[in-house]
């Protein structure tokens, strides 16, 4: 695992969580392993050198740490977008559905302008209902989509289709099969 080039060899999967028939990719470990963290960034981040883009955005939470670490390698902002409640000041807010409900996503209103061209960053593609309301707030402020990028996609959850079919690129370094 320590000289790996392949990203799932640095994935855990861990059988029936949160319930049981799901099989749960836990990207922590690739995180906790210098190799496999700066091979995901560097391959999150390729794709996307040299093009005009002015902020990265990332989904929370994992998304936090991987959007970070691209924003700093592409001498970027980094913006946000957060579980209802947890931004102070003034926020757009974006409803979305969950496999038994809804929840809310929301996003500083003042954080992107109109000029701004952004790169959307998150761990995972399940069924792509954040990424989802992710895409409408940022639309709603006026900036531009550039792309979304993602470490893990799950095909048969169909979250990629769904983000593809709003017109935005994808990016995936790996998917696996299954929940």
């Amino acid at each position: 695992m320590q000289h790996s080039s392949d990203l799932k060899d640095y994935i855990r999967t861990i059988p029936d969580y949160p319930k049981p028939g799901i099989q749960f990719r836990d990207v922590t470990t690739l995180f906790s392993n210098p190799r496999g963290f700066r091979i995901a960034v560097d391959r999150l981040l390729h794709p996307y050198s040299g093009l005009e883009i002015s902020k990265v955005v990332a989904l929370e939470a994992r998304g936090f740490i991987l959007g970070g670490a691209v924003a700093h390698q592409l001498g970027l902002g980094f913006v946000p977008i957060r579980k209802s409640g947890k931004l102070p000041g003034s926020v757009l807010r974006e409803e979305y559905e969950l496999e038994y409900g809804q929840d809310t996503m929301e996003l500083h209103d003042d954080a992107l302008v109109k000029s701004d061209r952004v790169l959307i960053v998150d761990d995972l593609i399940a069924t792509g209902g954040t990424c989802e309301a992710g895409i409408k707030l940022i639309r709603h402020s006026g900036a531009e989509i550039v792309g979304a990028a993602f470490i893990v996609d799950l095909p048969e959850l169909g979250g990629l289709k769904k983000i593809e079919a709003m017109d935005v690129p994808v990016h995936v370094l790996c998917n696996f099969d299954g929940d």
